[in-house]
């Protein structure tokens, strides 16, 4: 029989299991609510950037990225940042660019999507590409490539954005012969998947080839081409196509004299620009080329004006690479410069011309002055933190065996005391052991070979280090190969990459991000110092 008092407690029990689901429903509904919405700003935000609305993509992706932060989902997160950085990418803004795609890699070097990996990676060699760093772009582009078959982009659309942006990179090496095959595959490709978009970029690439082997009539042909399909077939992003387009139909009538033609296609091409094309390279070599044009006609008052415009685009644009210097581009500044100087000027026109160049050569010298001034207050302060951080490393076993002797939890922790000083003593063992030099050294396998769990590791290094888990591997690695690249010449010759294995890291990427944090240089500069530390104390010797 049920008494009284066990009828109102089961009511109690019933009535607190049915407010415990109740609230957890709402919850899960919460959450669930917020991840639809950030979705929905994940397709706001690709709609918009297919449409070339960078402007309120931005904003969506800034949007999504707060949400999915909040609801901890790594792959809203890498997908906001992977997006922000191919539209920083399209309006050539290369250093905000490489930013958002560092900040996806690190994601991905957790979550281990070889797929998001590869998308990263489509706009990352694109950058590195524009600051002439083709080697490790290229490096990069034929790994993702072999690892593209392992995944379903295989024979679809990113795979082809892949071959599209290797061959940029070998057009750029001046590799023509070994871009042809990637080019032949691609345009079967992209006719094949029915993207005109990709069709005629690798048309133009086509074009471009031509016209890097002097076959300017044939060059043209291709060119024409893809100028016809950007007129009559409704394809995205047309803008910088148009732009590339009409730049080389123009030099191939540069090259063949023609130069009342090209001045007519680059003064079209340059009206039509919109505000996010003008410090596009194809865009501001329209401008040098339009000068050199006007050059050969001995028409000096627009070649001035025009290489006056070139020289402002291009200043702008080399600042955004931080002040990378445009070896693509060098010769075509030098051939103009000494084509005005070379000129047989008119007596009339003579002493305006030879002002006109004295402006030109004042500005320039103030420019490289300007430049160097720059260029050498970088190296000094890098020179002294270089100095630093040697006098750091030379004092740093006897601050560690100090630090080892006197080292204690600087606060209570729930676990007990004995549990606590078997895991210090671990911690110290595994580094003496150098057990964070291992790919696979992480929270939860360390925790293991100390024979406790994750949260009590954890908890224990916050306390007894002061630090994150990550960053005590991190401050361990980074110390390990300061001392090593000092001591070890041998080290030193391995690529970036090489080292960046050598002490765990999966990629060079986290190498010198970690390194940079640590010490505010780069890890090649800080072996080119150790080795022109080391040339010059072998002269004194």
């Amino acid at each position: 029989m049920t008494t009284p008092y066990q009828f109102i407690s089961n009511r109690y029990f019933f009535f607190i299991i049915v407010v415990f689901f109740s609230c957890t429903t709402s919850i899960f509904s919460q959450e669930n609510k917020e991840l639809q919405e950030a979705v929905s700003l994940r397709d706001k935000g690709i709609e918009l950037y297919k449409v070339e609305n960078y402007e309120e993509s931005i904003a969506s992706f800034n949007q999504l990225l707060s949400l999915a932060q909040k609801l901890e989902n790594d792959q809203l997160v890498c997908t906001a940042y992977t997006m922000k950085g191919h539209i920083y990418c399209r309006n050539g803004k290369n250093k905000e660019a490489l930013n958002n795609y560092y900040k996806a890699l690190d994601i991905i070097e957790k979550t281990g999507d070889v797929k998001d990996e590869i998308v990263v990676n489509s706009g990352l060699i694109l950058v590195l590409s524009r600051m002439n760093k083709n080697a490790e772009a290229q490096k990069i582009a034929l790994r993702s490539l072999k690892a593209i078959p392992k995944t379903t982009y295989y024979n679809k659309e990113n795979h082809l954005r892949f071959l599209t942006t290797l061959i940029d990179i070998y057009l750029d090496d001046e590799q023509y012969n070994t871009a042809l095959p990637y080019l032949k595959k691609g345009i079967k490709m992209s006719q094949s998947l029915k993207l005109d978009e990709l069709y005629v970029d690798l048309v133009i690439k086509k074009g471009m080839i031509f016209y890097y082997q002097k076959k300017y009539d044939t060059a043209l042909q291709h060119l024409f081409e893809a100028k016809e399909i950007l007129t009559h077939k409704q394809i995205n992003n047309k803008s910088f196509p148009k732009i590339r387009t009409d730049y080389f139909i123009a030099n191939c009538y540069y090259q063949k004299q023609f130069y009342d033609k090209a001045i007519d296609v680059l003064i079209n091409s340059i009206n039509c620009f919109e505000e996010t094309d003008t410090y596009k390279p194809p865009a501001i070599r329209s401008h040098l080329l339009l000068a050199n044009c006007y050059s050969q006609k001995h028409d000096y008052k627009h070649a001035m004006f025009w290489n006056t415009r070139y020289n402002m685009l291009n200043e702008y644009f080399l600042k955004d690479k931080d002040q990378t210097i445009d070896i693509i581009h060098e010769k075509e500044t030098t051939q103009l410069q000494e084509e005005i100087i070379a000129l047989r000027m008119s007596q009339a026109e003579e002493k305006k011309a030879k002002n006109r160049i004295f402006w030109i050569l004042l500005v320039t010298l103030i420019a490289l002055i300007a430049i160097t001034f720059i260029y050498l207050k970088k190296q000094q302060s890098n020179k002294t933190v270089f100095q630093t951080l040697i006098q750091e490393i030379n004092q740093l076993e006897s601050v560690n065996k100090q630090t080892k002797v006197h080292e204690q939890p600087k606060k209570e922790i729930s676990i007990d005391d004995q549990k606590v000083q078997e895991i210090i003593k671990g911690i110290e063992k595994l580094e003496i052991q150098e057990y964070f030099l291992k790919s696979d050294c992480n929270l939860r396998t360390m925790a293991k070979k100390l024979k406790t769990n994750a949260t009590y590791l954890s908890q224990t290094i916050n306390q007894h280090k002061e630090k994150s888990f990550t960053e005590y591997i991190n401050d361990l690695r980074i110390t390990y190969v300061l001392k090593r690249l000092q001591e070890d010449t041998k080290f030193r010759s391995y690529a970036i990459q090489s080292i960046a294995s050598e002490i765990g890291y999966k990629s060079s990427y986290s190498l010198v991000k970690h390194f940079k944090a640590k010490t505010g240089i780069n890890p090649s500069y800080y072996i080119k110092s150790l080795n022109k530390q080391e040339t010059t104390s072998e002269i004194d010797a």
